[in-house]
């Protein structure tokens, strides 16, 4: 891989467009934000459950964010790469990098949450708990092979991404949304496969980047973008370089903005972000803190506008610094041997982003709300899948009326044939239940259960 050959404005199942208006990769955003999977995120839980009288942050407004700090760092990392000894004579490269990375980067930040479930991780590890409660079952086990059940047993809401960007769903077209590959290749933070996964030691891999059922997808993105296979078996990369900008853009944003939502709801006192914010800020040789102080002053009777912008100056510093860490390491990125995120590569801060990290899992992930949202979306998503899958695993003969009235339920795109793998059946349950909202999930599981009825 070079910095030449990294990017291509070729689109993933379909042949090459004419010339447009639009830049091939302006149109990958349009596509993600005219998507059925993008307006769901507006109903699908952050960290907080939506209360009544605050509104906070949803998996919608957190990506438009990760958006806007992602195109920032896209073009100010894109100008200066376009100023490298080896980019600088090539003109398509140079116009690559100054014009149109910040619109990569800014389409996979729009895309980089359309995996997860309702419920967030809850939801997650409810799909997955679903799966090993029934691996002591040998007749449920022997369903499936080794690399399959390892997609079952860690649901991952990142492969399933890849998953809804390109998938060719029942009475859609090839190739999904037809992103470009450069785009998609952005969202794979884990680009291996499930049996990839390493808890511990040098090559570190707490997630995965595709399901078995995607894997030539996959496979076709590597080859086409020149990445570097680690291994063949199990089967597993190295990231491709502007993975680390929207990571970094998702990083900035959820370390930052769940503070200010906390403070909004009265989790956390004025006090104890500005001492967060501000000690942050002074990490900053270019700050002027005598500025910052009095702009607070000026903002003083308005405690939830001090902290936005805090939240803005602290904002724009991690931006500058992470795109001085992408450029000091610009080898080790492009090899994709570059260990961490950016943010965890910015010297100096350590001990402040660990403050905020330690309060946020302390005060904020563990807040009475956040615990009550994530245990009943664990109840009600392992509701879901237990019954649908329970449903379409059994032979068609098998299956009584409820079951196949069950079935039934699903949206078209999301049916299985009979003649589907097991692997696959399941694969399309879970293709319906990750899709659905939080409100969704909810009204589905009462009525299923007899908890409510629905009106017509």
């Amino acid at each position: 891989m070079t910095w030449q050959n990294c990017y291509t404005s070729d689109r993933f199942g379909m042949e090459p467009e004419t010339e447009h208006i639009r830049s091939a990769f302006e149109r990958d955003y349009d596509r993600i934000i005219f998507s059925s999977a993008f307006r769901r995120l507006q109903n699908k839980t952050q960290v907080f459950p939506l209360p009544e009288h605050v509104f906070v942050h949803n998996r919608l407004t957190h990506s438009l964010e990760v958006v806007s700090v992602g195109r920032s760092l896209g073009m100010m990392v894109g100008q200066k790469l376009a100023a490298m000894p080896e980019i600088k004579d090539h003109e398509q490269s140079v116009d690559f990098y100054q014009n149109q990375l910040k619109n990569v980067v800014s389409a996979a930040c729009l895309a980089h949450d359309l995996g997860n479930p309702a419920f967030g991780h809850s939801g997650e590890e409810a799909i997955s708990k679903y799966f090993i409660d029934n691996g002591s079952r040998a007749d449920f086990r022997n369903k499936f092979s080794n690399s399959e059940w390892q997609d079952l047993v860690t649901f991952e809401g990142n492969a399933n991404a890849l998953r809804v960007l390109t998938r060719q769903f029942k009475g859609r077209l090839e190739g999904g949304y037809r992103l470009t590959y450069p785009t998609l290749a952005s969202i794979l933070k884990y680009p291996c496969e499930s049996l990839g996964i390493i808890k511990k030691g040098p090559k570190h891999r707490s997630k995965y980047g595709f399901f078995q059922d995607d894997k030539a997808t996959f496979e076709d993105i590597a080859a086409k973008l020149h990445l570097r296979k680690d291994e063949d078996n199990p089967l597993s990369y190295y990231r491709h370089p502007f993975v680390y900008l929207v990571e970094a853009a998702d990083d900035i944003c959820y370390s930052i903005i769940d503070f200010e939502d906390a403070h909004r709801l009265g989790i956390l006192s004025f006090d104890e972000v500005k001492k967060a914010f501000m000690g942050l800020l002074e990490k900053n040789p270019n700050e002027n803190m005598a500025r910052v102080a009095s702009n607070l002053e000026h903002l003083a009777l308005d405690p939830n506008e001090a902290v936005a912008y805090l939240r803005a100056k602290s904002i724009n510093f991690l931006v500058q610094e992470c795109v001085e860490v992408f450029m000091a390491n610009t080898n080790e990125i492009l090899k994709g041997e570059f260990k961490g995120s950016l943010i965890d590569g910015i010297k100096g801060l350590e001990e402040v982003l660990a403050h905020i990290q330690k309060v946020s899992v302390e005060k904020i992930y563990n807040h009475d709300s956040v615990v009550k949202i994530e245990l009943a979306g664990f109840r009600i998503m392992s509701g879901l899948i237990e019954d649908l899958v329970e449903a379409a695993l059994l032979p068609k003969g098998e299956r009584q009326k409820r079951h196949k009235k069950l079935l039934n339920l699903m949206p078209y795109q999301n049916q299985f044939n009979e003649e589907d793998s097991d692997y696959e059946k399941v694969m399309c349950i879970l293709d319906y239940v990750s899709a659905m909202t939080d409100n969704y999930a909810l009204n589905l599981y009462r009525n299923l259960r007899g908890i409510s009825v629905p009106s017509i």
